[in-house]
């Protein structure tokens, strides 16, 4: 059986306040392209499908009609939820959305319904698995585990260490497997060692729900989300397939793309990447002047640029205007030259102006003009009053 394994669309979300449900449009139809031309019978997406609990009319909009796209007359696509979705909303479109061979494991792991209208389907189902099969009567067993913790599942609080409790779901959805079936393990986790991003919440909190590898099943693939970054965990075929689009300038350059390989009794065959070009690149960018980095930001008028501005005086109002006419600037970071770091020696006693005019100093190695004084000091008194 041919399997899409995609992850982190992370629909609605925003860069700096850019919205970008144009592009998220653009590479779900991508996806869907890529489906065609592969062959694909099975996409797995393993998680994090909207940025936030509540998404925006729009972002739910842009969902439905690109996974039931995805899904056409004759694919069957699972999806799970992860740690930014509300898997119980998630999950609400379930009994409309089994009829299209869109399947959705939210918060409750329980069996999905069985079908035989369509050409890849659900054939057996426990709590926490499925096995598909095609039309060729080939069968894939899938373990999917969304986004873990007892309150999701609506299991009382352990004290087991988090991978013992990881190690006993995974053990739960692997028992179904008795057949011994080619194998898909699909999770939203954090596994250690994994790259992480700056678009990314702090997932591992401290690594306390970091999953070791050595806790994950034997299974023939393993398809991550979580980490933005696509990567290889670990021996074997164990993989994060990455986020739908670059989400921040850290990822600047990489690629991004989504995994198709073929599941069949000798095991994963034809593993490759397929990448997504939809989306606007992202570039970081540094300059000596204001004048030059307009001249850089001119050379990506397509992409959205992080300007960072070495400077040895403050951006005059008229240059920080000249940049800010820029569409593609999205972050600016100015560093002056030249400043230095305040004390700790005792400030008590210190009027307003004088303590204003040493932070100026300590940024711009100067002392701040007397209108600017002026304003700060007529700011300072209106909100005090």
């Amino acid at each position: 059986m041919r399997i899409l394994h995609t992850s982190d669309w992370h629909i609605g979300k925003r860069l700096m306040g850019r919205d970008r449900l144009g592009e998220q449009a653009a590479a779900l139809d991508e996806i869907v392209s890529i489906c065609d031309g592969e062959g694909v019978e099975l996409v797995l997406v393993a998680g994090d499908i909207f940025d936030t609990y509540l998404p925006s009319a729009e972002a739910e909009e842009l969902f439905f009609s690109g996974i039931r796209k995805m899904a056409g007359r004759d694919r069957a696509v699972l999806l799970i939820s992860g740690n930014h979705d509300d898997g119980v909303r998630l999950s609400a479109a379930a009994p409309l959305s089994e009829e299209t061979g869109i399947y959705i494991v939210g918060n409750a792991r329980k069996p999905l319904p069985l079908s035989s209208a369509r050409p890849v389907r659900p054939v057996s189902s426990g709590s926490g698995w499925t096995v598909f099969e095609n039309e060729r009567g080939e069968k894939v067993f899938v373990n999917a585990l969304p986004y873990p913790n007892e309150a999701r599942f609506k299991e009382e609080k352990s004290e087991l260490p988090f991978s013992e409790r990881m190690k006993k779901w995974i053990e739960e959805g692997e028992a179904g497997n008795a057949q011994g079936l080619p194998s898909v393990f699909l999770s939203h986790i954090f596994v250690a060692g994994g790259v992480t991003s700056d678009s990314e919440r702090e997932i591992d909190l401290g690594g306390a729900r970091a999953v070791p590898l050595d806790v994950l099943p034997p299974s023939d693939y393993i398809a991550l989300g979580h980490l933005h970054k696509r990567q290889h965990m670990g021996k074997g075929n164990c993989w994060y397939s990455g986020s739908l689009l670059r989400y921040s300038f850290d990822e600047a350059g990489g690629e991004k793309g989504v995994k198709v390989f073929d599941l069949t009794d000798r095991g994963v065959e034809d593993l490759h990447d397929v990448p997504l070009k939809s989306g606007k690149q992202l570039v970081r960018l540094e300059a000596d002047s204001p004048a030059r980095g307009e001249e850089l930001l001119d050379l990506y008028p397509d992409a959205y640029a992080e300007l960072k501005l070495h400077l040895t005086s403050p951006l005059t109002s008229a240059e920080s205007s000249a940049l800010a006419a820029h569409a593609n600037l999205v972050s600016l970071l100015a560093e002056v030259a030249g400043g230095e770091e305040l004390g700790f020696e005792s400030r008590k006693g210190m009027s307003d102006s004088e303590l204003f005019g040493e932070f100026y100093r300590s940024q711009y190695g100067e002392q701040p003009p007397d209108e600017l004084r002026t304003l700060f000091l007529s700011v300072l008194r209106d909100a005090e009053n």
